[in-house]
């Protein structure tokens, strides 16, 4: 499948494509999985930074093979993706003049699959293909885990936010001001796993109206869930921390970086400001090497770094947060 090819619906033909689910790919809302920024998640895919975005459709061609359609008709994908939201059934089928690559694979595990097709399974490879796209491995941690897990939380802010108390611990407190206060993500179905109409499991899902969100169409059939992550702390997932080592030194680090967004902006989205829950307050993602940053403006702060696998750190409001959350999100992106 090229850039060129016709998106049609037709079982049995290479060229067609049945859209099981799409996403935008925007300064302000874009698959963190993809990169920190803008720039970084269209170089995952070979695309410019083009301002006005993309739109990304993941289905299967009439063979059941993994395609990554490519549109610039970012309009028609945010208006499908705000029917499916709402329960409506909306036919996603952009003019071929929109569609700007076709890449084999999905870089998201989807848990949907076209019917009346063979089994989703990469194309075979033809001369000057790309790589098949792939999802990052859900028994592995990294960058994109890290990402795709802050992602979650930003979207369970109240179940995680309900476990700390105001002073940064966990229920009553566990140190003096938190410092030892760690609490880790949930058993995963995958990084970015979109089940069912876009209702996530894991720390690395993809659902609901967030900045990186992909959405399913009512109606598409549910495959297999991948295997849940094992382990139930840092210590299980592998920690690089030795036990001497404070991990709130790279909370510190975290912060001290995102101080310095401020006097030097970094690329576009790196910081997205999404709208929050009742109470007027907005959510803050922000991402760095190594760590990544979820935080409601009118209240604390949670952290995921590199060295702490799947663990999920609690930084309280206190006297400096306030101020440095509030001009955050005065720079921040806002999706329209």
């Amino acid at each position: 499948m090229t850039g060129t090819d016709r998106i049609a619906e037709a079982a049995g033909d290479a060229d067609a494509l049945f859209v099981l689910t799409a996403a935008l790919l925007t300064p302000a809302r874009f698959p963190s999985v993809l990169g920190d920024d803008y720039p970084a998640a269209c170089a995952a895919l070979g695309l410019a930074p083009y301002a006005d975005g993309y739109g990304l459709l993941f289905g299967q061609d009439g063979l059941g093979a993994r395609w990554t359609v490519v549109v610039d008709d970012v309009s028609l994908v945010a208006v499908a993706i705000s029917s499916w939201d709402c329960g409506m059934a909306y036919d996603l089928s952009p003019d071929e003049n929109s569609v700007v690559a076709g890449l084999p694979g999905w870089p998201l595990p989807v848990a949907t699959r076209a019917p009346g097709v063979p089994a989703p399974h990469d194309p075979a490879p033809e001369e000057g293909d790309p790589p098949p796209l792939a999802p990052p491995r859900d028994d592995e941690w990294g960058p994109a885990q890290r990402r795709t897990a802050a992602d979650e939380v930003a979207r369970q802010w109240s179940v995680w936010r309900a476990r700390v108390a105001d002073d940064g611990t966990l229920g009553s407190p566990v140190s003096a001001g938190g410092r030892d206060a760690t609490t880790t993500a949930p058993a995963a179905t995958g990084p970015g796993a979109i089940v069912g109409t876009g209702d996530i499991a894991g720390p690395g899902g993809l659902g609901g109206a967030r900045p990186d969100s992909s959405h399913t169409p009512p109606g598409a059939r549910s495959g297999p869930r991948a295997p849940a992550a094992t382990g139930s702390g840092p210590a299980a997932q592998g920690s690089t921390l030795s036990p001497a080592t404070d991990p709130y030194d790279g909370v510190r680090r975290a912060l001290d970086q995102l101080r310095g967004y401020l006097e030097d902006p970094p690329p576009a989205g790196r910081v997205r400001s999404d709208t929050g829950a009742a109470g007027g307050g907005r959510t803050l993602r922000a991402d760095g090497p190594g760590w990544s940053l979820v935080a409601r403006t009118d209240d604390m702060a949670f952290v995921l770094l590199d060295e702490l696998p799947r663990a999920v750190l609690p930084v309280a409001r206190g006297a400096r947060l306030p101020a440095l959350l509030s001009r955050l999100d005065a720079m921040a992106l806002r999706p329209s």
